[in-house]
């Protein structure tokens, strides 16, 4: 009987850890920021944080809207209920008290969000023209360019940028390859090559300033870049400033939607920008295709004046 035990005890322990891979550590790491906010809210408030019910959410909702954005909203909800779920316990997180509750603050407030500035063509030669006159160290220049010109050119999250290994990259003949083992959305582990080609202009080009800093730096192994996500956010913001733009208006995601809005409004197709960014469905795609064309399709162009 206790050997039982003991195999069942071991059983849950290695189920949790199965739960935990499950999810990309960014992702967890978000779950249990948006729990914490939750347990403290209902600790003031003195309601049942775990398991909690879906009155508690509803006023939980209600509180947040005053000041969050709707999809903040929506993704505390589903952080919750992956707690819940996690720890055994069941919430039924389609209530009606709950989704009434949503569509009235929906009504109300509007789901628009207002994102951080993406990083567009323009914006992208002033700040490679930022660093190259910058007082900054040779090498960090190398870096920081490297850095900028990538994550911009293959769509790449911070999280995937900075993960990226030495051994991740293969040039070839057309360009670089780089394999990106884990990602948001790719929740099975089976990772997705990036194809980056060669650019006409080298001071732009991101296949060569990924090349001279690997050479230059002598990586023989491990991360490429060896930053954290909160420092790819903090490097864009310094050279958008020493480029005359306004840090902020720009985030570490700028790169990323620079590159759809980018694409999208030199008329790249729309499975094409997902096959690069990794994105699973069109609802994100289709918001930077719209922003793309918002002057490209504007009535206004049919007027001569």
């Amino acid at each position: 009987m206790s050997e039982l035990v003991t195999d069942i005890k071991s059983l849950e322990i290695e189920t949790l850890k199965n739960l935990r891979s499950s999810k990309a550590d960014n992702t967890l790491r978000a779950y249990q920021s948006d729990f914490k906010d939750f347990a403290l809210f209902c600790n003031k408030n003195s309601f049942p944080a775990l398991p909690t019910n879906h009155k508690v959410i509803a006023l939980y909702l209600t509180h947040l809207s005053k000041s969050s954005k709707f999809s903040t909203l929506k993704r505390r909800i589903a952080s919750i209920s992956v707690i819940h779920k996690a720890k055994g316990h069941y919430l039924d997180t389609k209530h009606p008290m709950i989704m009434e509750n949503l569509l009235g603050i929906k009504r109300i407030n509007g789901t628009n969000q207002k994102s951080k500035k993406p990083i567009l063509i323009n914006d992208l030669k002033a700040i490679i023209k930022a660093i190259d006159q910058s007082n900054i160290k040779y090498l960090k220049k190398l870096r920081d360019k490297a850095l900028i010109l990538i994550g911009f050119s293959g769509g790449f999250r911070r999280s995937e940028l900075v993960a990226i290994e030495l051994d991740d990259v293969e040039f070839v003949t057309e360009g670089v390859k780089i394999f990106v083992k884990r990602s948001k959305n790719d929740q099975s582990g089976e990772g997705m090559t990036k194809a980056i080609p060669y650019f006409l202009n080298d001071e732009y080009c991101p296949v060569k300033g990924l090349r001279i800093w690997i050479n230059q730096k002598n990586i023989t192994s491990g991360r490429i870049f060896n930053l954290s996500d909160k420092s790819v956010a903090l490097i864009i913001k310094k050279y958008a400033a020493l480029a005359g733009l306004n840090q902020d208006k720009y985030a570490g995601h700028s790169l990323r939607s620079g590159f759809a809005t980018s694409t999208a409004e030199s008329g790249a197709e729309e499975r094409n920008i997902m096959n690069m960014t990794g994105h699973k469905t069109t609802q994100m795609v289709r918001r930077y295709i719209k922003e793309a064309n918002l002057f490209k399709n504007n009535a206004l162009n049919k007027i001569k004046i």
